[in-house]
């Protein structure tokens, strides 16, 4: 019943390794399906919402197109039968899908049955659709019924998220409330741990875990142990038997799993980024690799008088296959804004010898010069039209990213994001400050409120000495006139109380950013990015909080910051927990897994981190990624008990 393990070329991403297997479910999960004519069998794709997040990152619909899948639908939509075509669904096991299944098998829509689940499904819940296949004499067209383990979502290479529907009910508010009843708890856990299974299977690997202790982080890693030794104590039916663990980049050494828990750093998911994907991510509508513009087109004039033109929501597919993405989206925002001119002005070029070209080409009059310039460009011509549609695709890039850029450099600019950003790296390393907190607090121009709250609690959150109730009530204050919502300062407030009794947060490491000053003109002034008054801030490499628990592990370093972290051994038969590890070598391959929300500002971190070693590899997996907008509301929620 379960799906047949996966196994890919060698050092095959956890992308890859998704994205192949979701291949081969569509392929009716035999490797390759194709009719006596050459073509893809043509099929119905039926998804939930959970299938089309996990599937929407990974293939496009062209792709979907070419694997023979004429119509992708929602199970809960209304849909017409098509008597004489195969289905594909690939739905979550719930008492409602099932349901709806069971109503479709009794309606006969479709010629035959292929029913996928996301995670694995219950007997009792197998044993309804039997009944129902019975009921409805259509036994003989439920053709297969599949685990697929596939419960995650994959954004990158090394980076997936759990989930995106109910993503609440993981959220860091979900696990930090105070009124949570055990029973509760042991559902968010029981979530974490299936969606953290899935991606075990789909990778191929048992890994060592290590987790901190007195932590939601402890709780997953307890019950995802247990998980896995059931699964590995049953030997004919263990999911990680044969091929899996001889396949891909974990093959000779088993790869670390580091469980952090968000508590341990509450600063960063709130700190004003500079690098490309990570603001784009914090001011603009991206999500599950796509963003989402609002773009107003001028000035209309109506009988009414002058008045703005509608918006036009535009959005954009910010995905592997786009170069630029792929190697700018870690670089910060100056770099990436001269990127897209040179990109621009490379394009240009082309496309004036294209032009150039073509004008020679409609020469009249026979003279020999004429003649042997003709067949001269011939050759230029025909390697120039050749290239026409790497030239499209190209201006399709860059209008893209001239577009999402510029987007980006409004809300710099209104909000100066610069100068927060450069504030709060100085307060996280302790550097000396050049302007008083309540300056900018109380600076009409500089930033929303909320971006004014976000700043107080990266200050309030890393300075060792709490401020006076006198001084608290002067900032409270200041914030409160510049229209901001305390209600997040009150939660912090009480979990500081807490963890001081814990333990200290974690530091932030000393400086990071040098100033260059004023960004007077990068480009020529036709450019679209005029980017005055703006900093070009030059980022030094600094290891976060995660990055360096992540680095502890990672390379057997002893620190008191994880010196007493729990250590995990799946493999062993006896389940004797110890802090000592009985592995001594330090590890290829790591992944590092955020209990209460994730952001790009620690992904970035990681990757910077990663590329100065030699043939390691790690993976970033966060329980939902949020930006600031989306967590301060979370601390505001939990601010209002």
């Amino acid at each position: 019943m379960a799906a047949a393990a996966v196994a890919v070329a060698a050092s095959a991403s956890i992308r890859e390794r998704q994205t192949v297997a979701l291949k081969r479910m569509l392929n009716f999960n035999v490797p390759h399906v194709k009719n006596s004519t050459g073509e893809p069998v043509w099929k119905v794709l039926i998804y939930d919402r959970f299938g089309q997040d996990i599937i929407s990152p990974l293939l496009s619909v062209k792709e979907l197109r070419d694997m023979g899948i004429t119509l992708h639908l929602l199970l809960h939509s209304d849909r017409d039968p098509i008597p004489d075509v195969p289905a594909v669904y690939f739905v979550m096991p719930t008492e409602e899908n099932i349901d709806r299944m069971c109503q479709d098998l009794r309606n006969q829509l479709y010629e035959s049955y292929y029913l996928n689940f996301i995670s694995a499904i219950s007997r009792s819940k197998l044993e309804d659709i039997a009944n129902a296949a019975l009921a409805a004499s259509a036994v003989t067209q439920v053709a297969k019924v599949f685990d697929q383990y596939l419960n995650f979502i994959t954004l990158e290479d090394d980076m997936f998220v759990l989930c995106n529907q109910n993503k609440e009910l993981v959220s860091y508010r979900a696990i930090n409330r105070p009124d949570i009843t055990d029973t509760e708890m042991e559902t968010v856990m029981d979530t974490i741990v299936d969606c953290l299974f899935c991606f075990f299977v789909t990778l191929g690997a048992v890994p060592i875990i290590r987790c901190s202790r007195g932590t939601a982080a402890e709780m997953v890693a307890v019950k995802l142990d247990k998980k896995l030794r059931e699964n590995l104590r049953d030997a004919r039916n263990s999911l990680f038997t044969g091929d899996t663990l001889g396949a891909g980049q974990f093959s000779f050494q088993r790869p670390l799993l580091v469980l952090v828990d968000r508590n341990i750093d509450l600063a960063t998911p709130l700190h004003h980024t500079w690098t490309y994907q990570a603001l784009v991510h914090d001011v603009l509508d991206f999500h599950l690799n796509r963003v989402n513009l609002e773009e107003s087109s001028g000035v209309e004039n109506s009988p009414a008088g002058a008045r703005p033109k509608r918006k036009n929501k535009k959005s954009y597919d910010l995905t592997p296959v786009d170069k630029f993405w792929q190697k700018h989206k870690g670089s910060p925002f100056p770099e990436v804004a001269e990127s897209v001119q040179q990109e621009l002005e490379s394009y240009r070029a082309q496309e004036d010898e294209v032009k150039r070209l073509k004008s020679i080409m409609g020469l009249e009059g026979e003279d020999e010069g004429a003649i042997s310039m003709l067949s001269d460009n011939t050759a230029k011509l025909t390697s120039a039209v050749s290239s026409l549609p790497e030239l499209l695709e190209k201006k399709r890039l860059i209008d893209l990213h001239t577009n999402v850029a510029t987007a980006v450099l409004e809300h710099i600019k209104a909000r100066k994001l610069d100068v927060y950003f450069e504030y709060e790296e100085k307060i996280m390393s302790k550097t000396t400050l050049d302007k008083s907190l309540l300056d900018i607090i109380s600076d009409p121009d500089a930033g929303t409120p909320e971006d004014k709250m976000r700043l107080f609690l990266i200050y309030y959150i890393s300075t060792q000495q709490v401020p006076s109730e006198a001084d608290l009530e002067q900032y409270k204050k200041a914030l409160t006139d510049a229209g901001c919502n305390l209600n997040p300062l009150q939660y912090i407030k009480q979990w500081k109380a807490f963890t001081k009794m814990a333990s200290a947060p974690a530091s932030y490491g000393s400086t990071t950013t040098k100033s260059m000053g004023l960004l007077s003109r990068v480009m020529n002034t036709g450019s679209q990015f005029v980017m005055e008054g703006v900093k070009n801030l030059v980022l030094k490499q600094q290891n976060l909080p995660v990055t360096r628990i992540l680095d502890n592990l990672m390379e057997m370093k002893s620190n008191p910051e994880t010196d007493d972290y729990r250590y995990f051994d799946p493999k062993m038969l006896r389940g004797n927990d110890s802090s000592v590890p009985r592995n001594k070598n330090p590890f290829q391959e790591a992944i590092v897994f955020v209990v209460g929300g994730g952001n790009y500002i620690e992904y970035q971190n990681l990757v910077d981190y990663i590329k100065g070693k030699q043939g390691k590899h790690i993976l970033y997996g966060c329980s939902e990624l949020f930006n600031a907008t989306q967590f301060i509301k979370q601390l505001s929620q939990l601010g209002q008990k």
